[in-house]
């Protein structure tokens, strides 16, 4: 098993960044593939972006390609979300997930963190 923990979230005004960060403990993170996934209140949890074990695929929701970079260093046992040009409909909670395989699909995602809260304000 592998336990997360995000980091890294706050409130930033629209146009802002943050950079959100996963550690994991309990098993490398490099035996995994990572999602990350956010939820806003009253609406269902969506995917925002996944990358492979090896760092080598990466996918992106329509919704943040071009602003958000999602990355790995596994040495660290740490992944990244990188969030630029932050519009107040990004806000929700922001989760990362570890599963064995890819997949956009949060229902799929096993080991889950607990979550981090970004604000951003117009």
């Amino acid at each position: 098993q592998v336990q997360l923990v995000e980091s890294g979230g706050g409130l930033v005004q629209a146009g802002g960044s943050l950079r959100l960060s996963c550690a994991a403990s309990g098993r490398a993170v490099s035996d995994y593939a990572m999602g990350w996934f956010r939820q806003a209140p009253g609406k269902e949890r969506e995917f925002v972006a996944f990358i492979s074990w090896t760092g080598s695929a990466t996918s992106y929701a329509d919704s943040v390609k071009g602003r958000f970079t999602i990355s790995r260093d596994n040495a660290k046992n740490t992944v990244y979300l990188q969030m630029n040009a932050l519009k107040p409909e990004d806000t929700a909670v922001y989760y990362c997930a570890a599963r064995a395989g890819l997949s956009r699909d949060f229902a799929m995602y096993p080991y889950w963190g607990q979550g981090t809260q970004v604000t951003v304000s117009s």
